[in-house]
């Protein structure tokens, strides 16, 4: 099963990116993500981005994987 994690933008620098989630940050491909913004919410899988998120949407989904976690 592969698994794609919410990662928050920090950075932009042509089709590459910082992204980070809790605390750890990585670069990530965003070449198949179009009209991203510093602030965005993507779901990363495989280090590529793979789909813009809402920040809600993001959130939530962040919150049930820490609920799994612990």
């Amino acid at each position: 099963m592969c698994l794609g994690i919410p990662m928050k933008v920090l950075n932009i620098e042509g089709e590459k990116a910082i992204a980070e989630i809790g605390g750890i940050e990585k670069e990530i491909s965003i070449a198949l993500v179009d009209d991203l913004k510093v602030g965005d919410y993507v779901i990363v899988h495989a280090g590529f981005a793979i789909e813009k998120l809402d920040e809600k949407e993001a959130l939530e989904t962040l919150e049930l994987i820490r609920e799994i976690i612990e």
